[in-house]
């Protein structure tokens, strides 16, 4: 009697739960939230076979993550030099 072969490993499929949950604690509340519905799927896909699905739902949360970081570190920046700009305009006029 053959005993039948071992399951094939399941490919690793990074979920990016802590990017997300990061970027919705400290960036970007709504954008952040996103980003952790999509991480969330990700495991049971994985468990279900469906790895394109997987696949898909790990870019959108690794996407949703930088949005939600990217786009107030942007705006700090950007107020930033525009205190520097207002500040140095300011110095030259007095």
């Amino acid at each position: 009697m053959a005993t039948p072969p071992p399951p094939a490993p399941r490919p690793y499929v990074p979920n990016h739960l802590v990017w997300a949950i990061l970027a919705t604690l400290f960036c970007c509340l709504p954008g952040g939230i996103v980003a952790i519905v999509y991480a969330a799927r990700v495991d049971g896909k994985v468990s279900a076979g469906d790895i394109a699905g997987a696949r898909s739902d790990s870019d959108n949360a690794k996407l949703w993550s930088l949005i939600s970081i990217g786009i107030p570190l942007a705006f700090g920046v950007l107020w930033l030099l525009f205190v520097m700009f207002a500040a140095m305009t300011g110095a030259m006029a007095g």
